[in-house]
């Protein structure tokens, strides 16, 4: 369910029976790519990456792959250190065919799942908008707030083989993934609003005119799968474990994930001379 949305992957963690299975599940739900991140994902993998739309196809493939090779790492990870305990059997058990009731199917999944997923979206994505419109349409100095913090982000993003606009883009859109593209597109072309390139030719255009590499275009692809969870994701984790610390854990794990794999990408481009 991750696939589709975090935030639902969380929810649907209910079913399993074992407390200590259900948080590691929750804590790594986020490592599978939802909606909200597969644009940018399919465009890095096909305009830096690939000659065809084959290759991209293979390679996007892989980097899901990867996402789930990253679950089952971390996973095991937990479950031998912070999280050890004993692993919980596996019993299947075929219940008496009945015949499913479709509407009270569809109302429960409704109610259940995708109102309760939105409410929480737009609790959030409301007051980040505003946000989003007064730092890139307040100046101070000459220039956009905006623009003052990537330039403060810049040293990190560099380290980490990004540049402050990639940066303050995957911040900015803490409260939806799929902002990072066009706050990208904003960044570079300083218009003070979302602008989202329909014409892909055009945006890799502009990413190479702002010094984009293929290690720029990888280290974003790795932070793109291994970053902090979306807002939703974040309030619907501590919903289900009335956990604060849990909750700032499912947003650290995936950080770092993400931190120490643009490291070492950037450091093999720049060794390999890719940088």
């Amino acid at each position: 369910m991750g696939f589709g949305c975090n935030a639902c992957g969380v929810t649907g963690c209910r079913i399993i029976d074992s407390p200590r299975e259900r948080l590691i599940a929750m804590l790594t739900n986020v490592f599978a790519p939802c909606n909200g991140r597969f644009p940018l994902l399919i465009f890095l993998c096909s305009a830096f990456f690939a000659g065809s739309a084959a290759g991209g196809a293979l390679l996007l493939t892989g980097v899901i792959a990867g996402g789930v090779a990253l679950t089952l790492g971390v996973s095991r990870l937990l479950s031998a250190t912070v999280l050890r305990g004993v692993p919980s059997s596996f019993t299947l058990e075929l219940p008496p065919y009945r015949a499913p009731q479709l509407g009270q199917v569809i109302v429960r999944s409704v109610l259940d799942r995708t109102l309760f997923v939105l409410g929480r979206a737009a609790a959030v994505a409301a007051p980040a908008g505003g946000v989003i419109w007064l730092l890139a349409n307040v100046d101070i100095g000459g220039a956009s707030v905006f623009t003052h913090l990537t330039a403060l982000l810049d040293p990190a993003g560099q380290l980490l083989g990004l540049d402050g606009v990639i940066l303050l883009a995957f911040i900015l859109a803490f409260p939806a993934n799929e902002l990072v593209m066009p706050l990208i597109v904003m960044g570079y072309l300083a218009t003070g609003t979302l602008t989202d390139l329909s014409d892909l030719t055009a945006f890799h255009t502009l990413l190479v005119a702002n010094g984009w590499t293929v290690c720029t275009a990888l280290c974003t692809l790795l932070f793109a799968v291994a970053h902090w969870p979306c807002s939703t994701t974040c309030l619907t984790i501590w919903k289900e474990t009335r956990s604060l610390k849990w909750t700032l854990a499912a947003v650290a794990l995936p950080t770092v994930c993400g931190i120490a794999l643009c490291l070492i990408a950037h450091g093999a481009c720049t060794l390999f001379g890719f940088a």
